[in-house]
């Protein structure tokens, strides 16, 4: 398996891909792209990141850049102690949503979001340069342990205008908690007991050992949902191992969709800002987000702009536009009155907040939403090149829809929409497909796959 470099990190197969050598290379890039500055790192938990944090934290103080160490920590957690602490930059230690056997680096600039497509060319090209200069005796860096940011993180969530925390802890809500046993395992936990939620905990105990495949979708969830159901939880909430992507569970037991947990905080960030008569800017969510965003933005008037797949795609165009909410549709919700980046935090204190504001349960506010359904495979890549497949499928479906060719290949339709794109993260093509009917949305994808020559 070939090292992933690409505007997401560095990723690859502990031991294999992604070596000491490899983490010491990117490491002291990063050190001279940071000028020797101060840099703030955390972990995802997961059982070989203390060993990478070891290499990271060493190589940048032997290049003598200061380090400030959170220990595990989410990925927002980390952007916004670079951002209170005015670093130059920080190292969040995980692979995501990748399996157990992954780890990897990814790297956030002075602005407390991930390196941009330029900044990251920068950094690829001191990685790929012979020679790395470190710093004398007398000029390493410091190293600091600080693990005042989960709180701070708390606190912010809390602080947040259209949060009522006495309402939401009136509600006393009963809610289930899965945090795969990584880096949301303390602070979820704290923050709904924050707000007055009975816990209940499954896979938080922070070892960073996945009891199943850590990306949150349905089908790896359903020993969560039974879960809800014994408990008879008022709703489930799980995050993937860094806690930047929030998906839901319903009170019946039912995924709520990852794409919906975006479209519920974009309707009540809008209607909520929308009541106190504020001029609202456009909402940015990427091109395989749901349109049930769309749906929800024109009927309170707002304009919606989508960007290529990726976080900081997404969050530097909603800095330009001074969007006050946005996202991606796997669970990703930026709320930049916290943090220009995705923030599974955050999106728990508004999804809260708008569940107590409804009155109801989390199924009914998932029924009052536009419905559609979303369906998503992937496919190995398998060294064929991904330009020539898009290639054929655009002369394929040219015709029948509009081509979008800035992230990949999407293909809108009147009622329907295909979005083909290789993946940051893996080796592989994915393929999502909305339509009104999953039968829909399946069939689309299936055609799809089939002009590709996938099964």
């Amino acid at each position: 398996m070939s090292l992933m470099v690409t505007i997401s990190g560095v990723r690859g197969i502990v031991g294999e891909s992604l070596t000491p050598e490899v983490v010491v290379r990117y490491t002291s890039a990063f050190a001279e792209y940071c000028r020797a500055g101060k840099v703030v790192v955390g972990r995802d938990g997961r059982v070989s990141g203390k060993i990478i944090s070891n290499l990271v934290t060493s190589t940048l103080l032997a290049a003598g850049c200061d380090v400030v160490y959170l220990g595990i920590a989410p990925t927002p957690t980390i952007g916004i102690a670079v951002e209170q602490l005015h670093a130059e930059g920080g190292i969040s230690i995980t692979a995501s949503h990748n399996p157990i056997e992954w780890n990897g680096l990814k790297f956030i600039g002075k602005s407390g979001m991930f390196l941009n497509r330029n900044e990251n060319r920068k950094l690829w090209t001191l990685a790929d340069a012979s020679g790395r200069r470190y710093a004398p005796w007398n000029r390493l860096g410091r190293y600091m342990i600080d693990d005042s940011f989960l709180r701070q993180h708390i606190d912010m969530v809390m602080n947040l205008s259209y949060i009522d925390v006495p309402k939401i802890r009136e509600r006393r809500l009963r809610v289930a908690v899965d945090c795969v046993n990584a880096s949301g395992s303390v602070i979820v936990p704290a923050l709904l007991r924050e707000l007055g939620c009975e816990v209940l905990e499954l896979n938080c105990d922070g070892r960073g050992v996945f009891p199943r495949p850590p990306e949150p979708v349905p089908e790896n969830l359903g020993a969560f949902c039974s879960f809800v159901r014994q408990h008879q939880a008022d709703l489930g909430v799980v995050v993937d191992p860094d806690a930047d992507r929030l998906v839901l569970v319903t009170e019946e037991g039912k995924p709520y969709g990852e794409e919906y947990t975006i479209a519920t905080v974009v309707k009540y960030v809008l209607e909520k800002s929308k009541r106190k008569k504020k001029d609202l800017s456009p909402v940015v969510i990427n091109l395989s987000t749901t349109r049930a965003v769309d749906d929800i933005a024109a009927a309170c008037g707002v304009k919606v702009v989508r960007t290529p797949v990726g976080e900081i795609n997404v969050a530097t165009r909603m800095k330009e536009l001074r969007s006050i909410v946005g996202g991606e549709g796997s669970g990703g919700v930026i709320v930049p009155a916290t943090h220009y980046g995705r923030d599974a935090i955050v999106g728990i204190g508004i999804i809260l907040q708008s569940l107590v504001d409804d009155g109801g349960t989390l199924s009914g506010l998932r029924s009052r939403l536009p419905q559609y359904e979303i369906v998503k495979t992937k496919i190995p890549v398998d060294g064929r090149e991904t330009e020539k497949i898009f290639s054929r499928l655009r002369k394929q479906f040219g015709k029948k829809g509009t081509i979008n060719a800035e992230d990949g290949l999407k293909i809108d339709f009147e009622n329907s929409w295909v979005h083909l794109r290789a993946s940051n993260t893996e080796p592989i093509i994915r393929i999502i497909a909305e339509a009104p009917t999953a039968a829909e949305a399946d069939t689309l994808v299936r055609t799809v796959a089939a002009g590709i020559g996938a099964k």
